[in-house]
């Protein structure tokens, strides 16, 4: 995940030494930790003719407003995932609409939750009438005392990385605090939805690192992935939210049931079902990551 990522290169990077990597794609509050550090460096757009076709709602973030030092990779939904055949015979049911039903008795055990502090905590504050992109020190506190009721009760088993979804196909976990794009790649064998009570919106951003040793060759496949027709070739793939709108219509000739999801070109509805968990401090970020942390066991 981004924090085992970062603490795995920070070394190099302090030292403005090269990690081996042309390119990182860290998640938004991450990515601006990385560009107010200066571990990023200048994007040469020149080389990126490709980048206007970014669609407007990824463009003027806050920690890199004119997109200098960061673009877009993919965006995605943090929600509820299930193995369809394990929910089904531990409960009955055919799909997940809401938290509380993950703290399901007949899930004891088979439940995980994301060690991405902002998507769990994130979907739980959802979950009690919070907004994740507002909510007060007395609102995180309210969502880690369930979270923590959860672990402490075994109903949660592990909180895993991008890991998760290889238990859930070992038939290890029946259900979990999970990534859209992971879930949706297999139908077949997984569901997800966004809750009920709402989910979180994140997007995870090309940053070329400082000591880059082929700063341009990144910047050639930025602008690869940008042409519309290579990033319909991704989207099909990864079933995340492409950035690319233009892709839409160059999607629909590889998949126009794909084409049609609101889980990769979201309308108005699906978006205002979710929310950008907010940016916090560097004092919040370590008080809140420290909690969560203490919370899971980590």
């Amino acid at each position: 995940d981004n924090n085992e990522f970062y603490a795995k290169v920070k070394p190099q990077l302090e030292a403005g030494q090269s990690i081996d990597r042309d390119l990182v794609t860290p998640t938004d509050w991450m990515a601006g930790l990385w560009i107010s550090k200066g571990y990023a460096q200048k994007i040469d757009k020149a080389n990126v003719p490709n980048s206007k076709n970014v669609g407007s709602a990824w463009m003027g973030v806050g920690f890199d407003p004119n997109r200098d030092y960061s673009l877009p990779w993919q965006s995605g939904f943090g929600g509820l995932g299930w193995n369809k055949k394990l929910l089904k015979e531990l409960t009955g049911k055919t799909e997940l609409k809401t938290v509380d039903e993950l703290w399901d008795p007949k899930l004891k055990g088979r439940i995980t939750i994301l060690s991405e502090m902002r998507d769990s905590m994130g979907v739980i504050l959802m979950s009690l009438g919070k907004r994740a992109d507002e909510f007060t020190d007395a609102d995180f506190d309210a969502a880690l005392e369930v979270l923590q009721a959860q672990v402490d009760s075994g109903q949660i088993r592990q909180v895993t990385g991008n890991d998760y979804k290889a238990a859930m196909a070992a038939g290890e976990i029946a259900a979990a605090i999970a990534w859209s794009g992971d879930m949706l790649n297999d139908t077949e064998t997984y569901g997800f939805n966004i809750p009920e009570s709402g989910g979180t919106l994140w997007t995870d951003n090309m940053v070329i690192p400082i000591g880059a040793k082929h700063k341009k060759n990144a910047e050639k496949w930025m602008d690869f992935y940008y042409d519309p027709v290579n990033a319909a070739r991704v989207a099909a793939y990864v079933n995340y939210i492409c950035p690319v709108e233009a892709a839409q219509p160059e999607l629909e000739k590889i998949d126009p049931e794909l084409a049609a999801s609101p889980f990769i070109f979201p309308d108005a509805a699906t978006l205002a079902k979710v929310k950008v968990f907010r940016s916090l401090s560097s004092d919040e970020a370590t008080k809140f990551q420290a909690a969560f942390d203490e919370a899971v066991g980590n």
